[in-house]
Order: C-alpha cells, then structure tokens, then sequence
C-alpha cells in the first residue's frame, strides 16, 4: 500500500488513540516521524516514544500523556500543509497558535522546530501541523 502523506497518518493514528484512551500507539517510522514525535515529546504532548525493528521494518511507538483525570495533553491535531497544497510560511509570517497555548511545527532547513523556535532563530519553512 503506497502512502502518499505520512504525516496525516501518524496524526490520525494518535487522533484516533486519544478517542479510545489507549495510553500507547504504534505506526510505521521513519526519519521524519521520530523528528515529529521529539518535538511532540519536548512540548508536553506525549509522554514519551521509543522504535524498533519488526518485521517488516522499523516501528515507533508513541505512549500518550494525559493528566491525573484521564483528560488527553493533545486536544486537537491539524494537519496544515498537505501533498496538494504546501503552505510555507517566513519567519516574520509566523503568528502563535492559540494565542501562545498551542504550536506550530514547522520542517525547516535546521530540521523540525516549533514556531516559537522558528521565530527564534529566524527561519521559515513548511508548516506541517497544529498541535494543542
């Protein structure tokens, strides 16, 4: 089966975990979604994620953070730029998600950065999600 946005279906996949309260969740890795769950894991969204190998290739597995009453860290995920319609912004074009409560994660020439990050050090890039 050929993937077209891997992205989306690792957002989905945690989407869908959250829904049903699993406290973890696997989906297939790559370079790209372990930078994106590092960035996830930095921000307090996920507790934590680990890979391995297994047939037939390498697998991440992302545990969930929720809080003592069982209420998810991640409220919502948006998926912004998609396979149809890249949506890049500069650093001057980056305005806070939420009003500062949520991120932005961005794919940038110094790799994946949230958009305070991105802000920070000056760089633009793909803006790949909405996290909060």
């Amino acid at each position: 089966m050929t993937v077209t946005d891997p992205i989306a279906d690792l957002l989905t996949t945690i989407r869908n975990a959250l829904i049903v309260k699993h406290d973890r969740t696997e989906a297939p890795a790559s370079k790209l979604k372990i930078a994106l769950c590092r960035v996830l894991r930095d921000q307090g969204y996920i507790s934590d994620y680990e890979v391995f190998d297994s047939p037939p290739g390498r697998t991440l597995r992302i545990f969930l953070a929720y809080d003592k009453e069982g209420v998810p860290a991640i409220t919502r995920l948006r998926k912004i730029s998609k396979p149809g319609r890249r949506i890049y912004r500069a650093a001057d074009d980056l305005k806070p998600v939420l009003n500062g409560l949520g991120v932005a994660v961005l794919s940038t020439s110094q790799g994946l950065l949230t958009d305070a990050q991105a802000r920070r050090q000056r760089v633009g890039g793909e803006v790949l999600c909405e996290v909060y």
